[in-house]
């Protein structure tokens, strides 16, 4: 699978990816990073990557249809204090 990491997402992130032997490009690499969210999905759609974001707008399946797309995982980050409270 190809993954595009989000500008959100950091190097450590890429590394993890690639590692584990995946192809992973970043919005920061090909310069997307004052792409609008409908230019870069249309790139990662041209590419047939799977999107990784934090970007919550990503995650509204009536504006980002999941059968589009190649993949869109939205990553959601809680406080360290919420994640210890659980």
């Amino acid at each position: 699978m190809q993954f595009k990491l989000d500008e959100n997402l950091g190097q450590r992130g890429k590394q993890m990816l690639a590692d584990a032997g995946f192809d992973v490009a970043t919005v920061m690499e090909e310069g997307l990073t004052s792409a609008t969210d409908r230019d870069l999905i249309g790139v990662c759609r041209r590419e047939n990557r799977c999107l990784i974001t934090l970007d919550l707008d990503f995650s509204n399946p009536f504006v980002f249809p999941p059968e589009d797309y190649a993949g869109i995982a939205v990553i959601i980050c809680l406080p360290r204090r919420q994640i210890k409270a659980r």
